[in-house]
């Protein structure tokens, strides 16, 4: 049977046959290991409103409001299926889809698929036996991939998410009594549930900033009481490449954090998970946002510009950091079968996909802020700096655009709403997304 094309925003030079992930696994294993392929899966009728970021507004939007996490409005969720009658699985025992491709939106690029090339790594990487634990050759290979794009000698430790990056990344690089300074804004601070204080142990110590960005005089407002043993000690300060609010740090920018932090004997952590977006923004290398800039240690992200769910915690400074490999353990990031989380890692960033990706969905949020900054009635707050569109709509327009397209509430006492790109993201999805913007706001008017 042909494979389904490709189509939409991925790159044309990385146009190569989609093949599900459970096809390509079981393609990869020799015919006599397949006996046989049993999925149960069991679909929520309940969830939160997948458009909602303030936690004031989970609260508010929490009565029978929601609209399940992928459920259509209109219709009633999908029962669980019984174990023995799986759903999605036919009883030929082909997998087939449970969602409808062709739904796009714009609430997170973590809501897109996985890169075909990525999925191609995984099923290479398939065939035969490897040490578990990361004593593998995908892994070593790892450590030479990106050592050359941030500066050898660098320690790559892949991990499963984002949270875990950081956590685990801030917990080696500070003691039990430290504290780490970041902005308000900071994914550390607003989307980790507490995790780096309730896992890692450690206390953060906030700044509010108009743009997302710490600064020298920003950092010094929580830079104090060292040696008081009454207040959590200051010892990292930790920068968010890029921002939760959308902004880019320059290379300047950075270099003034990270010598202003080292003078004060502060390490400085970059939570990197859409740093690939930052680099092509500002069209330089991955080493020059960090090593070159003096950061010490690096949350690097991959998820969210096309993997299907691998990151990594990369030492720049070994001095800044100890402990990883046992911390690892303890806070439930070690993989088995790493060679599966390096083998996505290799296949973005041992060429140029971790570039082609970024930029693309770079160029799709400028596509559509040029394509909704004229429309009456929207307002968008900034220029586009990576990936990210934030806008201000009627009241509303956003609850009548969401059946057809989703994206995630940013302020609602404002009315600020939040658009992201992927690596997927096509020029037909972001044209017929402002369209609708255009037609729902001028119900308004």
């Amino acid at each position: 049977m042909a494979a389904a094309r490709v189509t939409g925003g991925v790159p044309t030079e990385a146009r190569v046959p989609r093949i599900s992930a459970m096809r390509l696994v079981i393609a990869a294993m020799p015919s006599t290991d397949v006996l046989s392929v049993v999925v149960c899966v069991h679909l929520p009728i309940g969830g939160r409103a997948p458009y909602l970021r303030q936690p004031a507004d989970r609260q508010a939007r929490s009565r029978g409001a929601g609209t399940p996490s992928g459920a259509v409005r209109g219709r009633r969720p999908a029962r669980p299926a019984p174990c023995g009658a799986p759903s999605g699985v036919r009883e030929d025992g082909r997998v087939t889809t449970l969602h409808d491709p062709t739904v796009r939106g714009f609430a997170s690029d973590n809501y897109a698929g996985v890169h075909p090339e990525v999925l191609a790594a995984l099923a290479a990487a398939n065939g035969g036996h490897q040490t578990a634990y990361g004593a593998d050759a995908y892994t070593a290979r790892l450590q030479d991939v990106l050592s050359g794009h941030f500066g050898a000698p660098v320690e790559v430790l892949p991990v499963f998410n984002g949270t875990g990056a950081n956590v685990l990344s801030l917990q080696s690089m500070v003691p039990r009594w430290g504290a780490v300074i970041c902005a308000e804004s900071a994914h550390i601070n607003t989307d980790e549930n507490g995790a780096p204080e309730r896992v890692g142990g450690l206390k953060l110590l906030t700044v509010p900033t108009p743009d997302g960005k710490l600064t020298p005089e920003l950092v010094d407002r929580q830079a104090w009481g060292f040696g008081d043993e009454h207040r959590a000690q200051p010892g990292v300060v930790s920068i968010t490449q890029s921002t939760e609010v959308g902004t880019v740090y320059s290379v300047a920018e950075i270099r003034a954090v990270t010598e202003h932090a080292h003078a004060l004997g502060l390490r400085v952590h970059m939570d990197g998970s859409r740093l690939s977006n930052a680099a092509a923004a500002l069209d330089v290398p991955l080493r020059a946002l960090t090593t070159d800039a003096g950061v010490d240690v690096l949350s690097l992200g991959g998820t969210k510009n096309g993997l299907l769910g691998a990151e990594a915690v990369v030492v720049l400074d070994p001095t800044a950091s100890s402990g990883l490999t046992y911390l690892r353990k303890v806070d439930m990031q070690l993989s088995s079968k790493m060679r599966f989380m390096s083998a996505q890692l290799l296949a973005l960033f041992d060429g140029d996909l971790w570039l082609r990706s970024a930029r693309h969905a770079n160029a799709m949020a400028m596509r559509l802020y040029e394509a909704v900054r004229e429309i009456p009635g929207v307002t968008v707050t900034n220029v586009p700096q990576a990936n990210a569109v934030f806008a201000v709509l009627p009241p509303g327009v956003a609850d009548r655009l969401r059946p057809r397209f989703r994206f995630y509430d940013w302020n609602q006492a404002t009315g600020e709403v939040r658009w992201m790109c992927a690596f997927d993201t096509s020029e037909d999805d972001v044209d017929a997304f402002a369209d609708a913007i255009a037609q729902e706001t001028a119900l308004v008017a």
